[in-house]
C-alpha cells in the first residue's frame, strides 16, 4: 500500500499545528548550561565506575608517604622537616599527573563514536571539551584535599595559613586546566587510548621528575639545573610554596599565570580545529 502525496502534506501540517500548539520552540542552551551538563555526565561516569576514583585517591596517598618517609630522612634529616618543603611539590605532582587522563577519556568517547553525535547537537561546539575538563577539575580537587589532609596528620604547617592554601589550590586546578588542553589535543590526534597514555607519560615524567619538587636545584649539575628552573612546573612548584609560605613570589606567580595563558590560547583552538575536522 502506497501513500498519496496529497495524505503526506496532510500528516506533515497535523505535525506542523501539534508543534505550534506547544507553545513556542525553547531558547537555544548557553555556552555555560551546555558545558555545565556535559561535566555532570563526566561525574555520572564516575559513579557508574568507581574505580576511575583509583588514581585521584590512592595515588596521592602512596606518592606522599613514599617520597615523605624515603627521602625526608636522607635529606633534610628528619620527616617533619622534609614535608615542608616537599608537600607543595608533591601535591603539584600529584594533580599535573592526573591530569592526562582528560585526554584518555576523550579519546574514548571519540572511538566509541559519542562525540560524533555530540557535534550533531545544536550546542555551543567545544561545550563537550569544556565539559569533561570541568569534570576532571572535580577530581583535580578531590586529589589536592586528599594530599593536604594526609600533609597536615603528617607533620605539614603552612605559614600562609587557610588563605594560602586555598590560594594555591585555586592555582593548581587553574594551571591543571589549561595544562589539559595539550592532552585533548593529543586525543584528537593519536587513534587509541594507550596511545594517549604512552604520549602523555613521555612528556610528563621529565616535567615533574626533572623539576624542583624532590630537591632544590642548586645541587645540580649545570645542564639539568638549567632545564629545571626554566620547567613550568618548577615555576608553579614554586609560586606555591611561596602562597603557603605566606610570602607570595609576584615574579613566579606572574610567569606561571602567563604559562596557563599560552597553554589555553595554543592548544585550545588547535584542539577544536582538531575535533571539527575528526570524521
Amino acid at each position: 500500500m502506497t501513500t498519496s502525496p496529497t495524505e503526506i502534506a496532510a500528516s506533515t501540517d497535523a505535525v506542523s499545528d501539534v508543534l505550534r500548539a506547544s507553545g513556542p520552540r525553547p531558547a537555544r542552551p548557553s555556552a555555560l548550561s551546555t558545558s555545565l551538563s556535559f561535566g555532570w555526565r563526566a561525574l555520572l561516569k564516575i559513579k557508574h565506575v568507581p574505580e576511575q576514583l583509583f588514581d585521584v585517591t590512592m595515588f596521592p596517598i602512596m606518592f606522599t608517604l613514599l617520597f615523605t618517609y624515603l627521602f625526608g630522612g636522607a635529606l633534610a634529616g628528619s620527616t617533619s622537616a622534609y614535608i615542608q618543603f616537599l608537600l607543595p611539590g608533591i601535591l603539584v605532582q600529584t594533580v599535573v599527573m592526573i591530569t592526562m587522563y582528560t585526554g584518555i577519556t576523550i579519546n574514548k568517547d571519540i572511538e566509541k563514536g559519542v562525540f560524533d553525535r555530540f557535534r550533531s547537537l545544536p550546542i555551543w561546539r567545544p561545550s563537550p571539551l569544556v565539559g569533561a575538563l570541568f569534570g576532571d577539575v572535580v577530581r583535580y580537587s578531590l586529589a589536592s584535599v586528599i594530599v593536604l589532609i594526609l600533609g597536615l596528620i603528617i607533620g605539614f604547617r603552612p605559614e600562609g595559613g587557610v588563605v594560602g592554601v586555598v590560594a594555591s589550590v585555586v592555582l593548581l586546578l587553574v594551571f591543571s586546566f589549561c595544562l589539559s588542553w595539550v592532552w585533548t589535543m593529543i586525543a584528537m590526534i593519536v587513534r587509541t587510548e594507550a596511545a594517549v597514555m604512552g604520549v602523555s607519560m613521555f612528556i610528563l615524567f621529565p616535567l615533574t621528575f626533572a623539576s624542583n619538587i624532590f630537591v632544590d636545584p642548586q645541587t645540580m649539575p649545570g645542564w639539568l639545573r638549567a632545564f629545571v628552573e626554566v620547567n613550568p612546573v618548577s615555576f608553579l612548584v614554586t609560586s606555591i610554596r611561596s602562597l603557603m609560605a605566606g610570602e607570595p613570589d609576584s615574579s613566579k606567580l606572574m610567569v606561571t599565570a602567563v604559562m596557563c595563558a599560552g597553554f589555553l590560547v595554543i592548544f585550545g583552538p588547535l584542539t577544536m580545529r582538531l575535533y571539527n575536522r575528526k570524521t
